[in-house]
């Protein structure tokens, strides 16, 4: 074999590997879904824990209220829980929104505190723990500022938080709420759907393990403190304590009766951006924790660490390399003798990715229709190509970070009314 031969078969076996492990993580998430629905809901027992919910929040004015809204309209007791909104080094009309909120809800413990250029404007991390040091719950909730939870959310989290002293945390469900307003919101809102039901569910159902989303979870006060509150150089806060809750011992349980409904990015370039931030931010995470992968201690997060790795490391090389032999083949500047059995490999691959993700879209009522078959099937085209660009801009960008020793920044996500 040549050179160009050992080259894209590396690649074709390293794409398979991946693609199978998500094939079983699949057909675990399903399995997962089947055992969850005859499972009876959990219920809050008679100690009933005081909860801080905080919403980190930079220029939400178009989004704010309606979040606070949902949160006070929570079916948790009125009396057990606050809400603490970080309003941070905001221009726009936040303060106003949120202070006009305070003066129509006066008996609700709802705090706002005002950040400037000098102690916020440093990402979501930061202003957690601000709000942190103002909280007085044993649990603290987080929710984006684009979010509008479901009533029960709160409750069933909690509930479930408690049912089980193992449980560090419990991350809830998120649903895209503008998912007709784009052929790119239809896209996430099944690959959030696919990622709940596959990596989330799956993961749950094979290794006990869970990945905090960013936004609907709970998590036991003194594990924030134990470790010391939110890394604020990390972009992505939530893989980061999700590791940190794994590396002392607890556990995440996905509780997918708890619902929020979320904002996703409309357009090209709030997308872009904002998975940018995701990829320096889990590259981040995985470089921060690989070392633990070889300690004893480190046995709950091995198969993360390994497939994160996989995922923005191998996989992103693997499919590089196959484009490139693929558009050299074409261009006939090259050939590889294994370039017919590479194509009878990526028409099942494209079968299987088809298949795989619309089993997880059932799961949810109103989703199992042949239009959303033909967006799957779009997505294989040119979502995973998106993700191939922006994954492979993210690690150039995080590399040139490191070189030249910037700091990254935090990426404001676009909202829309």
């Amino acid at each position: 074999m040549s050179i160009l031969d050992i080259s894209l078969f590396f690649a074709i076996i390293s794409i398979w590997g991946i693609m199978i492990v998500n094939v079983i993580l699949t057909i675990a998430g399903y399995t997962n879904y089947l055992k969850w629905s005859k499972t009876p809901a959990p219920q809050l027992q008679n100690t009933i824990p005081f909860v801080s919910i905080m919403v980190p929040a930079h220029n939400e004015g178009l989004v704010i209220v309606k979040t606070i809204q949902s949160l006070l309209a929570f079916d948790y007791p009125t009396d057990k829980y606050e809400i603490i909104v970080i309003n941070d080094n905001s221009n726009d009309n936040s303060a106003e929104l949120l202070k006009n909120l305070q003066q129509v809800h006066p008996t609700r413990n709802l705090t706002v505190i005002n950040t400037d250029q000098i102690t916020g404007g440093k990402g979501k991390s930061n202003a957690l723990n601000i709000g942190l040091k103002r909280s007085r719950g044993s649990v603290i909730s987080i929710y984006d500022a684009d979010n509008t939870p479901e009533r029960g959310a709160l409750r069933y989290l909690v509930a479930e938080l408690l049912s089980n002293d193992e449980y560090g945390a419990v991350i809830g469900k998120f649903r895209t709420r503008n998912k007709n307003a784009s052929i790119l919101t239809r896209f996430i809102n099944i690959e959030t759907l696919s990622f709940q039901w596959m990596a989330q569910a799956g993961r749950q159902q094979l290794f006990k393990l869970g990945t905090i989303p960013g936004t609907n979870y709970v998590i036991r006060r003194n594990i924030i403190e134990q470790i010391g509150g939110w890394d604020e150089k990390a972009l992505a806060e939530d893989t980061e304590i999700s590791f940190q809750i794994y590396w002392l011992g607890h556990l995440i349980k996905f509780q997918p009766l708890a619902v929020t409904w979320e904002q996703e990015p409309q357009t090209m370039d709030v997308w872009f951006h904002q998975r940018t931030r995701w990829v320096k931010g889990n590259i981040y995470v995985v470089l921060k924790n690989f070392k633990k992968l070889f300690t004893k201690e480190g046995k709950h997060i091995r198969f993360d660490l390994v497939y994160f790795s996989s995922i923005y490391f191998l996989l992103l090389a693997s499919l590089i390399l196959s484009d490139i032999i693929f558009i050299l083949s074409v261009a006939g500047v090259t050939h590889s003798t294994l370039i017919g059995f590479s194509n009878s490999l990526w028409f099942i691959a494209i079968l299987s990715f088809i298949v795989t993700t619309f089993i997880t879209i059932t799961t949810e009522k109103g989703e199992m229709k042949i239009s959303n078959l033909f967006i799957i099937v779009a997505m294989y085209l040119i979502y995973s190509q998106m993700w191939l660009a922006v994954a492979l801009y993210g690690m150039v960008g995080y590399v040139r970070e490191q070189i030249f020793h910037k700091e990254a920044k935090w990426y404001k996500t676009k909202r829309y009314k």
